[in-house]
């Protein structure tokens, strides 16, 4: 693989400590695209956010948390982030192969009522990753919460003891809230390229969010016609702004997959942002609700279409 890539990469994190560097890098080489500069990672914390029968009745094997890691090592995944429990009853499966983990430590769940402003739980700490021998810590920070304030501190001391422990800081980063005009806000290509910049100032070394779509949505951005001269019409287009928007594409950004959609739709999507200079994509219902072999199948498809 292409490792003059990984280490263009690796230097725009000069401030990593040694072990830092280590985990990065475990990420990074790790899998099927290991060394490319590009990541596929598997997720599942949505048993959390949106329950379990949303989340595995369409692929009852899910129910089973050692289903997944088996799935991104099947799959050639450069890593698997899960929340703390799923983390632990796998943790022998996860050992046995030295797969690279992430672990989420903030939840939110669909019976909280926090109206129109989630407020995460914090589930699990670094204390935790560092036990289970994880690589990273992820975190989902809601711009445009009324809450967010308080997120964002949050990540500093999260940060902060990640420094201290030797691990990555992974971001999620999804405006949502009361301080957005409009639910379709979430997804616009000003809003996003926003988030993403707060996450990489609040220390984030690798950022998800969402595609973006060709809205421009702050009342701001549209008084000043910030996004005048943009090309937005793709999401090619728009993916290029949006990695821009982290520190002009020196911090990494992927995507995630969002909502169940046909194969042909996740690999139209997944070409977009890759001719967008996204760096990857962490897939995760779309892949553990389909059967094993299809899901397998559709992993390497994407790794595919990023390696090109």
């Amino acid at each position: 693989m292409n490792s003059r890539r990984v280490s263009e990469i690796l230097s725009w994190y000069p401030e990593l400590t040694p072990e830092q560097q280590r985990n990065f890098l475990r990420i990074t080489n790790y899998g099927r695209i290991g060394g490319s500069g590009k990541y596929v990672i598997l997720p599942v914390d949505q048993g959390f956010e949106h329950g379990p029968g949303r989340s595995f009745e369409p692929n009852p094997e899910g129910y089973d948390p050692v289903y997944h890691p088996q799935l991104a090592l099947d799959a050639g995944c450069n890593a698997y982030a899960a929340l703390l429990g799923a983390l632990e009853a796998a943790s022998d499966v996860i050992a046995a192969a030295d797969l690279p983990t992430i672990l989420k430590v903030n939840s939110h769940d669909l019976m909280m009522t926090d109206g129109a402003d989630p407020s995460p739980a914090i589930t699990a700490w670094v204390e935790d990753a560092a036990r289970l021998n994880c690589e990273a810590v992820g975190f989902t920070i809601y711009p445009g919460s009324a809450h967010s304030q308080e997120m964002y501190g949050q990540v500093r001391e999260l940060a902060n003891d990640a420094r201290a422990a030797g691990l990555i800081v992974v971001l999620w980063t999804y405006p949502r809230g009361s301080g957005l005009p409009s639910k379709e806000a979430e997804t616009a290509v000003d809003v996003v390229c926003y988030a993403v910049h707060i996450a990489a100032q609040l220390g984030a070394h690798i950022i998800k969010c969402k595609p973006s779509t060709e809205l421009i949505a702050l009342p701001d951005h549209i008084k000043q016609g910030t996004y005048a001269e943009a090309p937005i019409e793709t999401l090619a287009d728009r993916t290029k702004l949006v990695v821009r928007s982290a520190f002009g594409g020196r911090r990494v950004v992927i995507n995630s997959g969002g909502e169940a959609k046909t194969t042909e739709a996740v690999l139209e999507e997944i070409k977009q942002l890759n001719a967008g200079g996204s760096f990857g994509s962490i897939v995760g219902r779309n892949a553990f609700q389909r059967p094993k072999d299809e899901a397998v199948d559709l992993l390497h498809q994407i790794q595919d279409i990023y390696l090109t």
